[in-house]
């Protein structure tokens, strides 16, 4: 239970005491603002406490906005604020002094509220003051006032506000033409029998895996069925995020959860279209771990490009302004959200392909579908890179020096190097040595040392690109060139393997480490740093676990390898989930709901 301290004498007619407990308050009512500041001190230690002025005039999902987010400690509007445990000691400390400068007195209590808020403004505390729109939040000073205000609550819907806020502001075509319309009714439904979007994720995670069942069956039946399943499945994906909009519940286990079962769900839908495809003789594992690579890459650009701008000074480019430029045009903003093939679309896309082709088909049109995708933003990308003139700040460069995931090897060779290498030779560099080990596995017979020889060059160049601060214009690039060379290197190298069962053991050991890589950017997103450095130590870091591979490879028999691929798959995995778990249940986890994936 929350507490709700409502200052001021009652006004007659108000709403605002049940519009609290309707909101799960326990109302007090403070007479001046002394009692203001004895009722806080005796509210319980461990619960939420807001101040509200009894004047106020809104609508109950402002107070909802205002009130009940839990991802911010200390969160204010008109006539109101709140605190969170963790930052009651900052509101305590702005009432006592409020409460000192005014003597306590009634009239002192009128205006204690927004005193408050100024005083913690001045403190240098971070007060979240929320987006409101059309929505009401006013502390009237006469009755004109406070009726002109009630008429103005009357005549805003703040169900229809709710229901509208409660949809992404920017999302893709087929999310906001074909989903949104309906699914935000889901979530109403959902919150309304108490539901939470922990469970509705975990439903549409289920509900992946029975597609991805079905798909593995390799009927024309089981194909059909597995996209129908596919497409409730993102109903359901949708649903979870609208609903925690819906009635603000965020919760660090819903952070995991969402953040970790998109890919989850696409990844273990690709191996349900390749064990169906084998059913019909179709070898299709090769098709599915590049979907999985190309994806993963693309999102890998995605997240670097947008870790290394997110503070970035001078910010602007010719690019960036023409980009702007085109989003204000109506029909391009769909032309351009389409072509970088979202989710919604890749989804839709997949489900009706399994439904009416072939998994080859299908894959086919998605590895294209994907390059595209990856081509069009990259290049766009590489434009604002080399047009912009930003000063990347430490930050920026700590976080991209974590998506690189460099292990003990480029450290201790990177602590060798004497100033590292200048400019867009770093990038440059990523690029040589991945695409090195990665052709030498292309090219090389299975068993030949060549893939060994590339890799202990890439091992090289990787020390060589993070052995400085990555600050560089391109210096985005080495977290995806890293991506691309370690997965191709499995790829190539299970492939060449030739036996049954090496595909779909690399399949597993590309899943495993991506569900680390993708672990990373979430705890990086939430401002709780990278996974500790334990754990890339003990996984081998990106360089490591490619020496790793080429050198198995290069000693065991075909047959040897995929066990050891199998071997390897489920050690990476269990470490790295063992871990997230751990830290994502923990207090210590960021308290947001995902918003999608960006490409």
């Amino acid at each position: 239970m929350s507490t709700a301290i409502v200052t001021g004498q009652p006004v007659p007619g108000s709403s605002l005491e049940n519009d609290l407990r309707s909101l799960g308050f326990d109302v007090r009512v403070a007479a001046d603002a002394a009692e203001a500041e004895t009722l806080l001190a005796a509210a319980p230690a461990g619960d939420r406490v807001a101040l509200v002025d009894a004047r106020f005039v809104g609508h109950r999902h402002t107070l909802r906005l205002g009130l009940t987010d839990p991802r911010f400690a200390l969160s204010a509007i008109p006539g109101a604020v709140t605190a969170q445990p963790a930052a009651r000691q900052e509101l305590t400390r702005a009432v006592a002094r409020e409460t000192s400068v005014g003597g306590g007195t009634a009239l002192a209590v009128d205006h204690l509220t927004d005193r408050v808020v100024t005083a913690l403004d001045a403190d240098g505390c971070e007060v979240h003051r929320p987006e409101l729109g059309s929505l009401v939040a006013a502390v009237p000073a006469d009755p004109q006032a406070r009726n002109e205000a009630r008429q103005a609550v009357a005549a805003v819907d703040d169900e229809a506000v709710r229901l509208k806020s409660a949809v992404k502001s920017r999302d893709g075509f087929f999310t906001t033409f074909f989903i949104s319309p309906y699914s935000r009714y889901i979530a109403r439904w959902c919150a309304r029998h108490g539901l939470t979007p922990n469970q509705v994720t975990t439903a549409s995670l289920l509900t992946a895996l029975i597609a991805a069942g079905c798909a593995a069956t390799g009927t024309r039946v089981g194909f059909i069925a597995a996209g129908v399943l596919l497409i409730a499945s993102f109903v359901l994906d949708c649903t979870d995020g609208q609903l925690a909009r819906y009635a603000l519940k965020y919760s660090t286990l819903g952070a995991w959860l969402d953040a970790t079962f998109d890919r989850a769900k696409e990844y273990a839908y690709y191996a349900g279209l390749a064990l169906g495809a084998a059913r019909g003789g179709d070898d299709v594992w090769a098709l599915a771990l590049g979907a999985m690579v190309l994806q993963t890459c693309r999102h890998v650009v995605d997240f670097s490009f947008n870790e290394a701008n997110h503070d970035a000074a001078a910010n602007t480019s010719p690019t960036a302004a023409l980009s702007d430029k085109l989003d204000s045009v109506g029909w391009t903003v769909w032309m351009r959200r389409m072509i970088v093939l979202p989710i919604g679309e890749r989804w839709a896309m997949i489900a009706v392909l399994t439904a009416a082709t072939t998994p080859r088909i299908t894959f086919y049109a998605l590895l294209v579908g994907c390059a595209v995708a990856a081509t069009y933003t990259t290049a766009g990308r590489l434009l604002r890179s080399l047009t912009r003139k930003a000063r990347r700040t430490d930050r920026a460069a700590r976080a991209l020096a974590d998506l690189a995931d460099s292990g003990p090897l480029a450290d201790a060779l990177g602590r060798v190097a004497p100033r590292g290498l200048p400019g867009l030779a770093v990038p440059a560099a990523a690029l040589l040595g991945g695409a090195a080990v990665v052709v030498c596995s292309a090219l090389s017979g299975y068993g030949s040392v060549l893939p060994v020889i590339g890799a202990l060059a890439y091992v090289l160049t990787s020390a060589l690109a993070v052995a400085r601060p990555l600050k560089g214009a391109l210096d985005w690039l080495v977290p995806p060139f890293f991506r691309a060379a370690e997965y191709g290197t499995v790829l190539a190298l299970a492939g060449k393997a030739g036996v049954n069962g090496a595909l779909p053991a690399a399949f597993g050991l590309a899943a495993a480490v991506a569900y680390h890589h993708y672990d990373t950017v979430y705890r990086i997103r939430g401002n709780a740093g990278a996974p500790p450095a334990w754990l890339v130590r003990v996984i081998g870091g990106h360089e490591g676990r490619t020496l790793l591979v080429t050198v198995l490879a290069a000693v065991l028999t075909a047959s040897q390898f995929t066990v050891a691929l199998t071997v390897l798959a489920v050690a990476v995995a269990l470490v790295v989930l063992a871990e997230s778990i751990r830290f994502w249940v923990s207090a210590g986890a960021p308290a947001v709901h995902d918003e999608g994936e960006p490409a």
